[in-house]
C-alpha cells in the first residue's frame, strides 16, 4: 500500500513533470498578482477608477465558459477511462469549444479597450490588466490547441483507456488555465 502511494505521487495523471510546470505557472501568476495587488494598495485610487473600466459581466460569463470547459474536459478523460472514446471525443469537442467562446469574448474585451483607448501603457492598473490577461489568454489558446490536436487523436483511435496520458496531460493544462483565470477574476475584477 505505502509503495503505491509512493509511485502515485511520483506518476500523477500526465506526469510529475506536467505538474512541475503546472506549479511554476501558478506561482508566476501568483506572484504578478501579489505586485498587482501590493500596487493596488499604493495607488488605491488610480486602481478603483481603472477597475470601473473592466466589462464585470464579459468576465462572469467567461468565468461560466472556462468553468464549464474543465467539466467538459473531466467528463472526457472519464468516459476513455470508460472505453468509450466516443462520447470522450465528443466531451473534448465541447471543451474546444468554450475555449473558443473563451476567446472571442476576451478578443472582444481586448478591441473595446483598445477603441477607447486603453492599451499597456494607459496607466498601471491596465500595465497588469493586459499582461496578466493577456499572458492568461495565451494560455488558453495554447490548452484550445493541443485539445484540438488530442480531439483528432481521439477520433482517430491513438488513445483509450490503457494508453491517456496525453489525455489527462491535455486536461490538467486545461484546467490550470481554469484556475488561473478564477485567480484573476477574483483579483483584477472582483477586488476593484
Amino acid at each position: 500500500m505505502q509503495q503505491e502511494n509512493k509511485k502515485a505521487f511520483w506518476y500523477p495523471p500526465g506526469g510529475i513533470l506536467l505538474w512541475i510546470i503546472i506549479l511554476v505557472e501558478l506561482v508566476t501568476f501568483a506572484a504578478g498578482l501579489t505586485i498587482f495587488s501590493i500596487q493596488r494598495q499604493a495607488n488605491l485610487e488610480l486602481f478603483q477608477s481603472s477597475g470601473q473600466l473592466l466589462l464585470q459581466k464579459i468576465a462572469l460569463i467567461n468565468t461560466i465558459i472556462l468553468i464549464t470547459g474543465g467539466y467538459f474536459m473531466a467528463m472526457s478523460v472519464n468516459s476513455l477511462k470508460r472505453a468509450d472514446s466516443q462520447k470522450s471525443a465528443v466531451w473534448t469537442l465541447a471543451a474546444i469549444a468554450t475555449g473558443i467562446g473563451f476567446l472571442l469574448l476576451k478578443s472582444y474585451e481586448y478591441y473595446q479597450k483598445l477603441e477607447h483607448g486603453i492599451s499597456l501603457d494607459y496607466n498601471l492598473f491596465f500595465t497588469f490588466y493586459w499582461l496578466l490577461t493577456g499572458f492568461h489568454f495565451l494560455h488558453v489558446l495554447i490548452a484550445t490547441l493541443i485539445l484540438l490536436g488530442i480531439y483528432f487523436n481521439i477520433k482517430a483511435g491513438k488513445y483509450s483507456a490503457n494508453n491517456l496520458l496525453d489525455v489527462e496531460s491535455s486536461a490538467a493544462f486545461w484546467h490550470m488555465c481554469d484556475l488561473v483565470w478564477l485567480m484573476l477574476f477574483a483579483v483584477i475584477y472582483l477586488l476593484n
